[in-house]
């Protein structure tokens, strides 16, 4: 009788010890998918403000003062405008026949 409680001692103590292991693997797992999802909620905060910024820097106004400023790029007015024209007949077309 007494190696049979011996037996049922071990697997009570071998099953509480699982039990105990099982609880922690939990908790650390929960941990891991807690940090898991701050890290998603801060990426998503830096891809909205990254669109925010990026909405901002390709406005006309700021495209058009950069090429200004950087370009040293200017309007188009009549006075600094050419006009080509293109002339082809026939020999020139480049259609074979």
């Amino acid at each position: 009788m007494s190696r049979l409680n011996f037996v049922l001692l071990l697997a009570v103590l071998a099953s509480g010890i699982l039990m105990v292991r099982s609880a922690y693997e939990a908790r650390r797992l929960f941990t891991e998918i807690d940090r898991a999802q701050a890290e998603a909620r801060r990426l998503d905060a830096d891809l909205q403000r990254l669109q925010a910024e990026r909405q901002a820097q390709a406005t006309n106004l700021r495209v058009e003062k950069v090429a200004r400023e950087r370009l040293n790029m200017r309007a188009i007015t009549p006075a600094i405008s050419q006009q080509a024209s293109l002339h082809m007949d026939g020999s020139a077309s480049g259609v074979a026949r």
